[in-house]
């Protein structure tokens, strides 16, 4: 069913929410009658803040248009009005998008993805809308809507009594001028000669007449007098109200956005748009700015009419107030759209993108204003907290490219910029603070603006401060830095100083951190299992009893990432798991996803495991103890040394250089000893799939013959017998057959299969001949039993043979 379909069945606010999107920039006609060609569009690959993809765009934006002129044409003279709109929306289309068709893809790209979210929360898809939380989001949702209602009801009730009391003040101000008339009139009659008999009369009623206007002004006066009291204290009211609104969504909504945000940093669920916060926020905006214009017009009444007031006067409060909470709402609601990286590498170019949600309600792009982007470090984000100010020159480093202009998009209401180019030339490191190391040291940029509102009435001064980077100056740092800012993300707590993290965690928090992480980068998660073996290592015990629970031991930063695993062992327990990570990721994520490799248990568990299985050639895979980023085969045979029992084996562990040479899958099809993976799959029902594809065998037309490369294990390492030949315990090499104590090169027939499964670096890829450097050659040379690692613990080594295809004499 098209996601269109399913967008007609929505109802009530998700309906109205779904009609909200569409407008003259982009008709809801359009996405009605052309649905199903703009969903097979390939809008993930047209990135709207790329200028490169405006060709891409161009592209959809010429297509749409001759969709609006084909459809023009086949409309009947019955469909007068239909066809009229087809070509008003492609003249449209043509005069508002031709100069920018990017800006048309932004805006179908946010129709969608809100169509594909309303959908998936009004169908249970969306499986956090059936959680507690999602019903609390909805609860969250229904209050804040009701609490908008109440506020404009508030105003609006304001309004009219602001409306009354102006009516009130002007009738005032006329019967005053007419009790001033009437005392001017009863002067000049005072004045007359007392022997004429019209002046007693005309006294008489001229008294009258202004004992009534001032007993009149009188009731007048207090009548306004007690409406300023009671618009006043309905004011209180509101704003009371507004304050805990406003409270709500920029306390609590917008900052649990901002941990969303810092979540999906560790792979975290992505963060929701930004549509709904920024609906709140412009409505709260409206009406800020409505009750303080109406605060000014009863300052101005006063004026107008100083009327004395008994008690306190709290319009200076309210006006204090009023204008609090707007400077509140404007200086809180810039924030960083899409984060800068948070392992950084200097000299490298990255992006980030700044957004004030409410720039469009407030006219702030009527004159632009200018950002600018800086490193701080971590003890001068401390001090702009506490608001000492930092000179324009005092900052830890140097970004190119660090300004911008924020452009407003009419379609979308978005006030924003993105800085697409900038590049961190040089870095100026703090003091270290005791034992920390450069990749423990966070920074951050910070984003400043200014801007006025209000005809200059009233201007912000703004910032905001990036997620904690840390700063590298070479790839080898980069998994120590990952580490900083997986703890920083996972532990950061509200409100804390920047960027303080707890020393320790309990182990649940760290396992749950790391399983995000590790499914994010991977897809299947981690099981319970895992967890358990991956406690014991980061805990340094051997196989712990079932029934522990590590769930509340607590870790240490230390423990996670500055101590050895092991006192025989150079790395850390993160560099452990970040490296069967990224091994994971670039060489193994199609059969882990699929349930084939069983990667977290330790050799004494896969020894006993694999003992319990009944047939040979039972093997298992799992991630190397000794090495980093490395898996290891082990299987289960006989022993050659007494053939009534049995033993297991273990390759010497793969690495992701392993891997660039000849892939997992392929080395399994290699090893005849390998049969059924554990407990009983058949090797070739789990890895076919992933084995290189077999290639046609190209002409010989050269003179030479091709070769190819393929797994197998040896008894023991033979000799160097010539460069053609091998022992490199980290790689496999071929074998058709029953290992021999001592295999020798050999002259095999053709294996088109085999052909092209090479690395670049061995063949010419095409078959032909074999490229080998000096220093590959010289590593040859240099391989001996004497200088083999000391830690293998089996007697067969997997060693990698080249094999001449089609060899004949010349």
């Amino acid at each position: 069913m098209a996601l269109w379909a399913k967008a007609q069945t929505l109802q009530g606010d998700a309906l109205q929410q779904m009609q909200n999107l569409y407008g003259t920039h982009f008709p809801i006609e359009v996405r009605h009658y052309f649905a199903h060609w703009i969903e097979d569009q390939p809008w993930q690959d047209i990135d709207p803040d790329v200028r490169g993809h405006e060709g891409k765009a161009r592209m959809i934006l010429d297509a749409l248009i001759k969709q609006l002129q084909y459809k023009y044409d086949q409309l009947s003279d019955s469909d007068f009005l239909l066809r009229l709109k087809m070509k008003e929306i492609a003249d449209h289309f043509t005069k508002n998008y031709g100069s920018n068709p990017l800006d048309l893809v932004r805006i179908i790209k946010r129709c969608i993805s809100t169509e594909q979210a309303l959908v998936d929360q009004a169908t249970g898809m969306n499986q956090e809308i059936m959680t507690a939380e999602g019903a609390a989001r909805s609860e969250t949702n229904r209050k804040i809507s009701e609490a908008f209602q109440l506020l404009k009801q508030f105003t609006q009730e304001t309004e009219n009594d602001l409306r009354v009391m102006q009516q009130k003040q002007e009738f005032f101000v006329i019967q005053y001028q007419e009790s001033i008339r009437l005392q001017a009139q009863l002067q000049q009659v005072q004045q007359q000669p007392a022997q004429d008999p019209t002046r007693v009369l005309n006294e008489t009623t001229l008294k009258n007449k202004k004992l009534e206007v001032d007993t009149l002004l009188q009731q007048e006066a207090q009548q306004l007098l007690q409406m300023r009291i009671t618009l006043a204290e309905k004011h209180r009211t509101t704003f009371h109200h507004l304050s805990e609104l406003q409270q709500r969504i920029v306390e609590e909504e917008l900052i649990q956005w901002k941990r969303r945000q810092q979540l999906a940093g560790n792979g975290g669920p992505q963060e929701e748009t930004l549509d709904l916060l920024q609906q709140w926020c412009e409505a709260l905006a409206e009406i800020i700015w409505t009750n303080r214009q109406q605060i000014k017009r009863v300052e101005m009444q006063r004026q107008q009419l100083p009327i004395q007031q008994p008690g306190p006067d709290i319009l200076p409060e309210l006006s204090t107030t009023i204008t609090a909470l707007l400077s509140q709402l404007v200086t809180s609601t810039f924030i960083i759209e899409k984060q800068p990286p948070q392992v950084l590498k200097t000299q490298t170019r990255f992006q980030a993108s700044v957004r004030l949600l409410v720039g469009g309600k407030l006219n702030v792009h009527m004159n632009p204003p200018n950002v600018k982007a800086t490193i701080i470090s971590e003890n001068q984000a401390r001090a702009l907290l506490r608001n000492e100010r930092i000179k324009d020159n005092d900052n830890s480093g140097e970004i190119l490219n660090n300004t911008g202009v924020m452009e407003y998009h009419q379609a979308t209401r978005i006030l924003g910029v993105t800085f697409r180019n900038m590049q961190l030339k040089r870095i100026k490191r703090p003091e270290k603070k005791g034992q920390e190391t450069v990749c423990e040291e966070k920074f951050t940029i910070l984003f400043q603006s200014q801007f006025s509102v209000g005809g200059n009435e009233l201007v912000f001064q703004v910032r905001t401060m990036s997620l904690p980077i840390v700063v590298i100056v070479h790839g080898n740092q980069d998994s120590n830095a990952w580490a900083t800012i997986l703890w920083d993300n996972a532990f950061a707590e509200p409100n804390r100083s920047p960027f303080c993290v707890p020393a320790e965690v309990t182990w649940s928090q760290l396992a749950s951190a790391l399983n995000c992480k590790w499914t994010y980068v991977n897809g299947r998660p981690l099981s319970e299992s895992n967890m358990k073996y991956l406690a014991a290592k980061a805990f340094n015990i051997n196989n712990p009893p079932e029934s522990e629970d590590f769930g509340q031991t607590k870790i240490s930063w230390s423990q996670f990432n500055k101590e050895p695993l092991q006192p025989n062992r150079s790395f850390t327990f993160w560099q452990w798991f970040d490296g069967v990570m990224e091994l994971t990721k670039k060489n193994l994520k199609g059969p882990w996803e699929d349930g084939t490799i069983l990667g977290f248990v330790n050799k004494d568990r896969a020894r006993d495991t694999m003992l319990m299985s009944k047939q040979n050639g039972t093997f298992l895979l799992r991630f190397s103890d000794s090495e980093i980023g490395g898996i290891t085969i082990a299987w289960v045979a006989q022993d050659p040394n007494n053939p009534s029992d049995r033993q297991v084996w273990n390759l010497q562990p793969f690495t992701t250089r392993d891997f660039g040479i000849r892939s997992l899958a392929d080395r399994i099809h290699d090893l005849p000893h390998l049969v059924n993976l554990y407990p009983d799959i058949p090797k070739d029902e789990a890895f076919s799939k992933y084995y290189t594809p077999i290639r046609d065998k190209p002409a010989q037309t050269d003179g030479y013959v091709p070769a190819a490369l393929k797994a197998t294990v040896e008894t023991l390492p033979p000799p160097i017998a010539s460069p053609m030949t091998y022992d490199n315990p980290n790689t496999p090499h071929p074998m058709e057959g029953p290992a021999s104590p001592m295999d020798k090169p050999t002259i095999m027939s053709p294996d088109p299969e085999m052909l092209g499964a090479c690395g670049p670096a061995d063949f010419d890829g095409n078959g032909g001949e074999a490229d080998m450097s000096d220093d590959f050659l010289s590593e040859l040379s240099n391989l001996s039993s004497e200088n083999l690692p000391d830690n293998i613990d089996v007697n067969k080594l997997l060693n990698l043979e080249f094999v001449d295809k089609d060899a004949k004499p010349f």
